[in-house]
Formats: C-alpha cells, structure tokens, sequence
C-alpha cells in the first residue's frame, strides 16, 4: 500500500500514500505493527472524540483481560512516568487531573509570558544574523520553546541543557517499534528527569514562587490534589509535548516556504497567525496518534473488535480533499482550516495557545523588519523516525 514508516522515502514525503490510504478505505489492517489505519478527517475527528476508545485500557482492563502483554519490568520507570501525564490519562483521572493542571496552566499564565518570547525570539534571530547563518534548528528553533517551558516551570538557567536530551531519549519511546537500546535510554531519561523535578519540588514546597511547579502544588479542589507523580509526569509531558511540536513545526515549516516562495512572498505579520496553522495543517509534525478501542467500533464496513489499536493519521486527515479544498497547495491564508494537529476530545493539547504564540513570535522575528531574506543552504533530512517527523537541521543563510 506504499505506507512504510521505517522507509526513509516515506518518511520524506508521506503524502501519496496517504492518498493511496484514502482511496483503499476508512480502516485498513497493516500488519507490520498490528494496528488500523485510520486516514481520513472525519474519522480521525469522530475517534478522537470517540469514548469507546482510549489511551489506555488500564482503567478498566488489565493486560491480560485485554488481550496483551505487560511491558517487561525494567521499562517500568519509562510507563510509570509516562502513564500518569495527561496525555495517556483517562477518566475519572484525566479529568481531574486536567481541571488542577488548568488552574496553575491559565490563558493569563501565557499571556504573562509573552513579551519573554518576543524578547527571546528577536535575541536568538540576532545571533543566527550576527554569524551570518548556522543551523535553524538548534540556534532558533530548539532554544525557544525549551527556554519557554523552562521558564514556566521554573527551573534555573543553568540545569536547562538537561532538558532537551532527556526529553529527546523520552520521545523515542513514541515511534513504531522501538528497539531495546531506545528503551534503555527512555528508562534512564525518566530516572534521571524524575529525580532532578523531585527535587525541584521539594524546594518549592519549601520556597514557592510564580512558576507552574508551585502552582501545581498549590492546585486543589474537593477531589484532593496532585499526587507528585502526576505532577512529575505533568511537567515531563509540558516540556515533550511543549517543545517537540514547536520545534518540528519551525524548520519544518520554514523548509516548506523554501519550497514555495510564491506562498513566501506573501507572508507578513500581519497573516502569521493563520500561516502558522495552514504550515501545521500541510506538514504535521505529528503525523500519527494510537488509541486503544475499549468497545467494539464501526468504521464504514469493518468493526474493530475491543483490543485491537487504532492508528490515526493526522498528515493524513489534514490532507483529506473530503475537508479541504485543494489540500495538496499550500496556502497561508487558509480561512477554514480545522486541522488536526493539536488533537480533539479531552486530549487536544492543553498547550496550544503557547505554541501558537511560540510559532508566531518566531516567525515573525525572522521575518522582520531590517532582517534579510533566509536562504537555504542544502536541502536537509529528515530524521529517523515517523510518528514525531523532523528534520535533522536546516542550515540557512542570510
């Protein structure tokens, strides 16, 4: 069917197979990894408000009752942390834990952060304009949002080299068939990233300030309040969840404005907002979200048994000519553009109006006022890996 997530050509440019995907059916069976693919928008939209599946099934199944096997006990550190972030919670608990973490998380706590990110966007352009050019990704691209979420958490300048690599070794752990050497490096990110935010907040138990990590330990209701495991796994899922996407959409989105100057051409700040989504629309960093089917479902002709995995293909959905006119152009005014890629239901990322603003201050500060044109040096790669699609640098020049 000419979907190959371990095909570096694929990984390159996925969008005729998805095509193909679309034109076979609403739920195909790929049995490489044992999952359904699901490729189209209003499936994909539909599911990932759909009850009947989950991230998990461990709150109503055990593994054996599922039909699947247990993950080895020494991966046990990495589904520990990873189990009790919002992002693989269910309800009762995800809804819990979601209301205290929007308490401390507010459109306020963002907003107060916003001139810190116009600041730093504008300083990190100026030192890619001051060496004449370098790589986008790891001179602009990384550095903001992994100084933003920082920031928000509070933790101090100096431990923030730490944070990238560990959440890079985490992240492995969400592609396709992960090998046993990604999981000893998962395994030893979340003990290592565990222990450094305990600490972090046994300190602010005892000297709390105006970051998110005193804020979740200040979070309560009559439910109680967070554990210090959600709020270790809380504040590993922010920074993941926080800065991938931001990076990937960057020099991702920036390697497609090389490949459409026409669409470049047009870009100012005033249309920055709406560009934003449309290059998150045309080139997701997430290209696909698993979700566990609790109850039998029904996808056009073919019911998926309880048990089984679903795979939804947001590059997929967000490409789909049933939703969107002409979805193979890119357009950076696009009025109607319900992509995907933030999610849907309970799980739509609870940092997206960072990210846009992350995005926005970014662009903007490379597309300026006094600031030249970018150029584009070599034509970049793309990195090993297919569910979190990036590429591996993106040199530039002005």
């Amino acid at each position: 069917m000419g979907f190959d997530p371990w095909d570096a050509a694929f990984v390159a440019d996925p969008y005729p197979a998805y095509r193909e995907l679309r034109e076979q059916g609403r739920a195909l069976w790929f049995e490489a990894t044992g999952q359904w693919l699901v490729p189209h928008h209003a499936d994909v939209s539909a599911l990932l408000r759909d009850r009947r599946l989950g991230r998990t099934y461990l709150h109503r199944f055990s593994h054996e009752e599922f039909g699947r096997e247990a993950p080895p006990p020494e991966h046990e550190p990495f589904h520990v942390l990873n189990g009790n972030g919002l992002l693989d919670l269910e309800d009762p608990a995800h809804a819990r834990v979601r209301r205290l973490v929007s308490k401390a998380f507010t459109p306020r706590t963002v907003e107060q952060l916003a001139p810190a990110v116009d600041r730093l966007a504008r300083e990190l352009v100026g030192q890619l304009l001051a060496d004449g050019g370098g790589d986008l990704l790891t001179v602009v691209a990384e550095p903001l949002p992994v100084a933003v979420i920082a920031e928000l958490l509070g933790v101090p300048e100096a431990d923030r080299p730490l944070l990238r690599p560990w959440s890079a070794d985490i992240c492995g752990m969400y592609e396709l068939r992960p090998d046993e050497e990604t999981a000893r490096r998962a395994v030893r990110a979340s003990v290592e990233f565990s222990a450094y935010l305990r600490e972090l907040i046994a300190e602010r138990r005892k000297e709390p300030g105006e970051d998110l990590i005193s804020g979740l330990i200040a979070a309560h209701d009559e439910e109680g309040r967070l554990s210090e495991q959600e709020m270790i796994s809380t504040c590993v899922l922010l920074l993941n969840a926080g800065h991938e996407a931001t990076v990937n959409t960057t020099v991702n989105g920036w390697w497609t404005l090389f490949r459409h100057p026409e669409q470049r051409a047009l870009l100012d700040s005033e249309k920055l907002s709406t560009a934003v989504d449309e290059l998150m629309r045309y080139d997701t960093p997430l290209q696909m979200f698993e979700r566990w089917v609790l109850d039998d479902i029904r996808i056009g002709d073919t019911v998926i048994p309880r048990g089984a995995e679903v795979a939804l293909l947001f590059g997929s959905a967000n490409r789909d000519p049933a939703r969107f006119d002409d979805p193979d152009a890119l357009d950076l005014v696009r009025a109607d553009n319900p992509h995907l890629s933030f999610g849907a239901g309970i799980h739509y990322c609870l940092g997206a109006p960072l990210a846009r603003r992350e995005l926005t201050a970014s662009f903007g500060a490379l597309l300026a006022d006094g600031v030249p044109p970018l150029k584009l040096v070599r034509e970049p790669r793309w990195r090993d890996g297919y569910v979190i699609r990036g590429l591996e640098e993106l040199l530039v020049e002005f």
